[in-house]
């Protein structure tokens, strides 16, 4: 399957693209919006913004701006979290019981549409479609109708704790060769060279298949229909880390490594570099490690440089009913709007996927993870992605602990997966 390319940022649109990432503002108060709308709209959002108690008050505020200019509209914003996700969506699309509007990822779009379980959003995004880069709206269509409005931007780079290299007299690694000479010198003072998330509980596209890309292959292949995960550049790929781990170069327990940052190895100065790291997550470890030895990279390079980035999406569920489409449409256009990106992005350190957002401030931070747009991808679409996922998982984990090779590991996954692929 071709692989999605994210919008890469022209210079024109760096040179517009900044903003400071610093407190959490809410949602402004537009005027009453006049609409005829009426009805309740329930939208499941999961967490954009780290802070737990930050991000209550967001949306809180958010949800209360919203009726003060929807007077007939009331929105009930529910606040979920990462784990057991698509579970927790598809039982609810089963039941016919739950959000009119969830937050997801092109992949999981793919997965939900293909159970009937999304309806097309264009409608919603007439007037505006134009504000948007394209490769954000892109990213939610398929055939030829788009199924999520892009209200954030997400990507992800290196991030390093540059006081582990200069102590040993090592230059920041930054390819997949630099990190393997680092990773023996690094465990003889008691440092792994990386960090590694193996807990199922993370998506591969954060952790597995950054590698898979950077070693220049693909999950899927023949247009989605078969599993390519376990071709020569895979087992490239799970032997590095595989390789890693034998050498001391990652955590003693990266196979089942949770998905948090404070408490991590890399917040405890025991990893030298987070290859998959956002701009909140900078901010952790900067907490913990201070903010003069945490520095951002661009993304770690293998046969090709290459990192994860996608959209976020609300997407209007089949639950939502024909009597409260247009409640949902003015939820989609409000929180897809200039204005209410603003907010959203200055609260949760994400970019934002539409032109005409003007920020504030630069910054090297920033700087970087612009960079970084140019090598990321937002996945690979598929109806059984997440279901590839959660039989390839743990097989990595298998590999990490030492149980099978890698080869043999991806093998025996692919096999189940593509059992899986052709049932879907």
């Amino acid at each position: 399957m071709n692989r999605r390319r994210l919008v890469t940022l022209t210079a024109a649109a760096v040179a517009t693209l900044t903003i400071a990432l610093s407190g959490c503002t809410a949602a402004g108060s537009p005027s009453p919006t006049k609409t005829a709308a009426t009805g309740s709209v329930v939208l499941w959002m999961y967490p954009v913004i780290k802070d737990p108690a930050a991000s209550k008050k967001f949306w809180d505020d958010t949800a209360a701006s919203f009726e003060k200019a929807h007077p007939g509209i009331t929105l009930d914003i529910q606040l979920q979290t990462f784990d057991k996700r698509d579970a927790q969506i598809s039982s609810a699309l089963a039941a016919n019981s739950g959000p009119d509007i969830v937050l997801i990822t092109p992949d999981q779009a793919a997965t939900y549409l293909n159970v009937g379980g999304l309806l097309p959003v264009d409608d919603a995004l007439k007037s505006s479609r134009s504000d948007f880069f394209p490769a954000s709206v892109k990213a939610a269509q398929f055939d030829g109708k788009t199924y999520g409005v892009p209200i954030f931007q997400n990507v992800f780079t290196t991030a390093y704790n540059t006081k582990v290299f200069t102590d040993a007299g090592l230059k920041l690694p930054k390819t997949w060769d630099d990190i393997r000479a680092a990773a023996p010198v690094l465990a003889k003072q008691g440092v792994s060279v990386m960090d590694y998330v193996g807990n199922p509980e993370q998506t591969l596209n954060m952790s597995f298949y950054p590698l898979l890309w950077q070693a220049g292959g693909h999950v899927f292949s023949d247009g989605g229909k078969k599993v390519a995960f376990d071709s020569k550049e895979g087992v490239s790929a799970l032997s590095f880390l595989v390789d890693l781990a034998k050498s001391g170069g990652l955590p003693a327990d990266a196979a089942t490594e949770g998905v948090a940052v404070d408490g991590s190895p890399m917040a405890a100065g025991k990893v030298g570099l987070r290859q998959m790291t956002s701009l909140p997550e900078l901010k952790q470890l900067r907490g913990s490690l201070g903010d003069s030895t945490v520095t951002f990279g661009a993304p770690i390079t293998g046969k090709k440089t290459v990192t994860y980035g996608n959209p976020g999406l609300l997407a209007l569920t089949s639950i939502n009913k024909s009597a409260n489409r247009d409640a949902a449409y003015e939820v989609l256009r409000y929180l897809s709007s200039a204005d209410f990106q603003t907010s959203l992005v200055t609260a949760a350190g994400n970019l934002p996927t539409r032109t005409d957002v003007k920020l504030a401030q630069s910054g090297p931070d920033l700087v970087a993870m612009q960079d970084a747009l140019k090598s990321a991808y937002a996945g690979e679409p598929s109806a059984a992605s997440r279901q590839v996922m959660s039989i390839l998982a743990p097989y990595v984990q298998s590999a990490l602990r030492g149980d099978l090779s890698p080869k043999a590991a991806l093998a025996k996954a692919a096999a189940e997966a593509q059992d899986a692929l052709d049932r879907s």
